[in-house]
């Protein structure tokens, strides 16, 4: 009987570390939709397959498939909608490098809406430092940044709707369980 009942308690400990990664890395994945360095879909996914790995928890290969491509098309459109932004509005590499390095100076800013502020300054910066012209400059920032925000977006939304599905798997799981 004492067998059992610890044998019950470490299947519970297993599920639950299982889910608490997994949680983990579904919220890292909504962060990384902000941060340029980390993959938040890709990453958000990840924490929906480790979840497949819970005794309770099922989830099938195709919504495992289905969901991988669409973190892996949004991983590809990252790379592509700023620089279209870019190119659309006349801007240069040194605009989405500019773009870039906002984003990081804008997340660690004290200042509201840095991470807003943060993107179309970096863009109008390298702009200026690639054209000295202010008006094509501004124009070309404000495709990059356009392009950076769109791409942004899009991440989240992705990120926010896995951590829907894993919220409603997770809780699926936890009502059989306890």
């Amino acid at each position: 009987m004492f067998l059992d009942n610890f044998e019950a308690a470490l299947r519970h400990i297993k599920e639950l570390v299982i889910i608490i990664i997994g949680f983990l890395l579904v919220l890292l994945g909504i962060a990384g939709s902000f941060l340029p360095i980390i993959p938040g879909p890709l990453t958000s996914w990840l924490g929906l397959f480790v979840i497949s790995y819970s005794n309770g928890i099922t989830i099938s290969n195709s919504f495992l498939t289905v969901t991988f491509i669409i973190a892996l098309l949004i991983f590809v459109l990252d790379y592509i909608i700023p620089v279209v932004g870019t190119k659309r509005f006349g801007g240069s590499k040194s605009g989405m490098i500019g773009t870039t390095i906002g984003l990081i100076v804008g997340l660690l800013s004290p200042i509201p809406f840095g991470i807003i502020i943060g993107p179309f300054a970096g863009a109008l910066i390298g702009e200026l430092m690639h054209n000295n012209d202010m008006n094509r400059a501004t124009k070309a920032a404000f495709g990059s940044f356009l392009g950076f925000i769109t791409s942004t977006f899009l991440k989240f939304i992705i990120a926010v709707i896995y951590f829907g599905l894993f919220v409603v798997k997770v809780t699926e799981h936890t009502g059989s369980w306890m």
